[in-house]
C-alpha cells in the first residue's frame, strides 16, 4: 500500500532517568491494584461499580504486562534480533511478501485479528455478569492470548512465513502436521461463518450499512494507488485522504439510503452472503498490498478512533454498571446462554482473551510482511489492545438495565423477564431514540450498538441534540460491520494459502502462493464451503461451534509453540506456553462434551460430527506432541531448531538482540 523503502524505524521517545521510571512504575502498579480492587468488590461492595474503573485497570494491567511480560518473552524466550533476515525481505514478490511499515502493518494485523468475537463475546458473556468477563478478558489476554499471538509471529517469521499447520508438520512430525492441517480447515471454514453472520445481520435490509461499507472498497484502492504511483504519499497524506473520505460516506449513508439510490443497497439474507463470499474470493486473489493492507489499515484506524472515543466517553460520563458482578446464571439456565459459566464463558467470551484464529492471521500474513525482527511485538500489543476492545463492549451492554439487556438479546416476553428477576426498563423508549425496532435482536450487536450510541450521545455538547441518537447507532453498526469483515477477507487469504499448502503436498505447483490459476481455484473452494455454511446456519448454533474451534485452534497453537521451545533448547521456559495449552485445553474439551450432546438432543447431527472431528483432532495432535516432548527432554531430541532462515548478506545471524 505504502512506500516503506526510505523508511526508518521509530526509536521512541527520550527515555527518562531511571528513577523516574520506576516512580512511574510504581505508581501504576497501585492505581492498577486500587482500580481491580474496585471491580472486585473488595472495596465499597454495596455500591455499583463506575465503568471508569473497568477501564483504568485495564490500561494499567496491559501496559505492565506488555512492558515487563511482553520485554521478557522478546528478550528471554524468542531473543528477537534485527540481524536476521525476515521473510519480507528474503521471499519479497511484490505481491504476498512485502516488506511493510510497522505502524501500517499493526493497523492491518490488529485489522485482521480483531473481529466478531471481542465485540460480541463480551456482551453475550454479559449475562453471568460483568466480573467474571471482565477478569477472563484481563488474565487470558496477557498470560494466553498475546503469548501465542507473539510467538506463534516469531516462529513463522523464522521459517520463511510459514503457516500454523506446515509448522506443527515440519517441527513436530507428520501425524501431527496433517491433523493440524484438517483441523485448521476445519475452523477457518466455521470461524468464517461465525463471523459472517454478524456482518448479515447487521446489514440485512440496511441500506445506510450497506453503502457505506461498499464504499471502503474503492476507498482502499484509492489509497493503495496513492501510496504506490511514481511520487507516493506519506502515510500521514494517505491515512488522512482514506479518513476523510470514510467520514463522508459515513455521513452521505443516510441520505442516500432515503434516495431512489436506495433500493440499490436494500439487500437481503442470501444476497448479502454471496455477495460476502465474493468480496472475500476477490480479497483473497489480488496481490495483498492493493485491496487487503490498505482496507485494512483504513479499518483500524477506525477501529482505534471508536474504541479511543468509547473510552473517552466513559471517562468523560463515567456511566454507573447496572449489570451486578454475577446473576443466577453463573450455574445455566440461562436466557441467553443456556450453559453454565464454566466452562461457556470461555467459549463465548473466545478472541477477547485467547483466539486460534490469531495464529492464523500472525502465520499466513503478518510473518510476511514483517520488516525487523523487533517489529514482532506488534503481535503482543495487537492482542492486548483488542482485550481493551473487549473490556469496552462488556462496558456498552453492562451500562443497560439488565431487563433491557436481556430483552435485546433473547425472545423472552416481558412477562417471562418479570418472572426472572429482571423487568424491562427503558426498551420501548430505546426503540424509539434509535428509530428501529431492537427488542428480541439475538446475537449481541443490537445491544452493543444501543450501548455505543448512549455513551456517545451522552458526551458534553451530544446530549441535548434530537435525532442523534439514531445516527450514533447506526455509525455503531457500520462499525460492527467493519470490524468483522476485515478479518473475513483476512482469514480467507489465511485459508487460501492453507489450501495451497495441502493440495502442494499432492501436487507441487499447487502450492505455490504466486500461481494465480491455484490462488483462484484455492480461494473458490474456501469462500463455497464457508458461505454455504453460512447461507444455512444461525446464532444458535454457528457461534458455539466459532467459540470451541477457535480456542481448540488455540491449544493446537500453543502446543506447536511448545514443540518449538523444546526444538530451540529453551525448555526452561515451557512454562509460558505449556500451562496456557492445558487450562485452555482442559476447557474447551468440557464444552465440546456439552455441546456434542445438546446438539444431538437438538438433531443437528453435522453440528455435532463437526465439533467431535476438530475435537478428536486436536487429541491427536496433543498425544503425538506429549509423546515426542518426553523423547525429546530424555535427551533423544531433534537437531536444534535453526532460529532464522539466514543472516543479513548472507552472513550467519549475529549474537545481539533487538531489545
Amino acid at each position: 500500500m505504502i512506500n516503506t523503502a526510505a523508511m526508518k524505524s521509530w526509536q521512541g521517545p527520550p527515555k527518562l532517568p531511571v528513577g523516574l521510571r520506576s516512580i512511574g512504575w510504581i505508581l501504576l502498579v497501585l492505581i492498577g491494584t486500587y482500580a481491580l480492587a474496585m471491580v472486585a468488590g473488595l472495596v465499597q461492595p454495596e455500591e455499583k461499580v463506575n465503568a471508569l474503573w473497568l477501564v483504568i485497570a485495564a490500561v494499567c494491567v496491559h501496559v505492565l504486562a506488555f512492558r515487563f511480560y511482553g520485554s521478557f518473552l522478546a528478550r528471554k524466550v524468542v531473543t528477537l534480533d534485527d540481524a536476521r533476515l525476515t521473510p519480507a525481505h528474503t521471499e519479497n514478490d511484490g505481491i504476498n511478501f512485502v516488506p511493510t511499515n510497522r505502524w501500517v502493518l499493526l493497523g492491518h494485523h490488529f485489522a485482521a485479528i480483531a473481529g466478531a468475537g471481542p465485540l460480541l463475546g463480551p456482551v453475550l458473556a454479559a449475562q453471568y455478569g460483568f466480573f467474571p468477563g471482565f477478569l477472563w478478558l484481563i488474565v487470558g489476554a496477557v498470560v494466553a492470548g498475546a503469548v501465542q499471538d507473539f510467538v506463534i509471529l516469531v516462529f513463522s517469521m523464522r521459517r520463511k512465513g510459514c503457516s500454523l499447520s506446515t509448522m506443527a508438520y515440519d517441527v513436530v512430525g507428520p501425524v501431527t502436521g496433517m491433523a493440524a492441517m484438517f483441523a485448521v480447515l476445519f475452523v477457518v471454514i466455521i470461524a468464517m461463518a461465525g463471523l459472517g453472520l454478524a456482518v448479515v445481520n447487521a446489514l440485512e435490509h440496511n441500506s445506510w450499512g450497506t453503502f457505506t461499507l461498499a464504499m471502503t472498497i474503492p476507498i482502499a484502492l484509492l489509497m493503495a494507488w496513492l501510496g504506490r504511483k511514481s511520487r507516493p504519499w506519506s502515510i500521514a497524506q494517505t491515512t488522512l485522504t482514506g479518513v476523510v473520505l470514510l467520514v463522508l460516506v459515513i455521513a452521505g449513508g443516510r441520505m442516500v439510503a432515503h434516495s431512489s439510490w436506495g433500493n440499490w443497497f436494500d439487500v437481503g439474507h442470501g444476497s448479502l452472503v454471496w455477495l460476502l463470499a465474493g468480496y472475500g474470493f476477490v480479497a483473497a486473489v489480488l496481490p495483498i498490498w492493493l485491496l487487503l493492507i490498505p482496507r485494512d489499515y483504513l479499518s483500524s484506524t477506525m477501529k482505534v478512533a471508536v474504541i479511543t472515543l468509547l473510552a473517552v466517553g466513559v471517562v468523560v460520563i463515567h456511566p454507573m454498571m447496572q449489570m451486578p458482578r454475577f446473576t443466577q446464571f453463573v450455574a445455566g439456565g440461562g436466557p441467553i446462554i443456556k450453559g453454565p459459566l464454566f466452562p461457556f464463558l470461555f467459549i463465548t467470551i473466545a478472541c477477547g482473551a485467547i483466539s486460534g484464529f490469531h495464529s492464523l492471521v500472525a502465520s499466513g500474513t503478518t510473518s510476511k510482511l514483517i520488516d525487523l525482527e523487533s517489529h514482532a511485538t506488534l503481535g503482543y500489543g495487537a492482542m492486548q489492545m483488542e482485550s481493551v476492545v473487549g473490556v469496552v463492549a462488556l462496558i456498552a451492554a453492562s451500562i443497560l438495565e439488565p431487563g433491557d439487556y436481556i430483552k435485546i438479546n433473547s425472545l423472552l416476553s416481558d412477562l417471562e423477564l418479570e418472572k426472572l428477576g429482571f423487568p424491562p426498563v427503558h426498551s420501548e423508549e430505546l426503540c424509539r431514540l434509535v428509530e428501529q425496532e431492537c427488542t428480541n435482536r439475538v446475537g449481541g450487536g443490537v445491544s452493543l450498538a444501543i450501548g455505543m450510541a448512549s455513551i456517545f450521545g451522552g458526551l458534553p455538547g451530544l446530549n441535548k441534540i434530537p435525532g442523534l441518537m439514531a445516527y450514533w447507532y447506526q455509525f455503531a453498526l457500520l462499525f460492527e460491520a467493519l470490524f468483522i469483515l476485515t478479518t473475513i477477507d483476512a482469514g480467507t487469504r489465511v485459508a487460501r494459502y492453507l489450501v495451497q499448502e495441502l493440495g502442494g503436498r499432492a501436487y507441487r505447483p499447487f502450492g505455490d502462493f504466486s500461481s494465480m490459476p491455484a490462488a483462484v481455484i484455492a480461494s473458490l473452494l474456501v469462500v463455497s464451503a464457508w458461505g454455504a455454511l453460512l447461507y444455512t446456519g444461525s446464532v444458535s448454533n454457528l457461534w458455539p461451534m466459532f467459540g470451541v474451534a477457535n480456542q481448540l485452534l488455540g491449544t493446537v497453537a500453543l502446543c506447536v509453540s511448545t514443540s518449538v521451545l523444546i526444538r530451540m533448547k529453551r525448555a526452561r521456559y515451557l512454562w509460558v506456553t505449556a500451562i496456557p495449552m492445558v487450562a485452555v485445553a482442559i476447557v474447551t474439551l468440557s464444552a465440546c462434551v456439552e455441546l456434542i450432546g445438546q446438539f444431538l438432543n437438538e438433531g443437528r447431527w453435522v453440528n455435532a460430527v463437526l465439533v467431535l472431528s476438530i475435537a478428536l483432532l486436536v487429541v491427536v495432535v496433543l498425544l503425538d506432541a506429549g509423546i515426542k516432548w518426553v523423547r525429546w527432554l530424555g535427551g533423544n531430541g531433534p537437531p536444534e531448531d535453526p532460529p532464522a532462515a539466514g543472516g543479513r548478506g548472507g552472513e550467519p545471524p549475529s549474537p545481539g538482540r533487538c531489545c
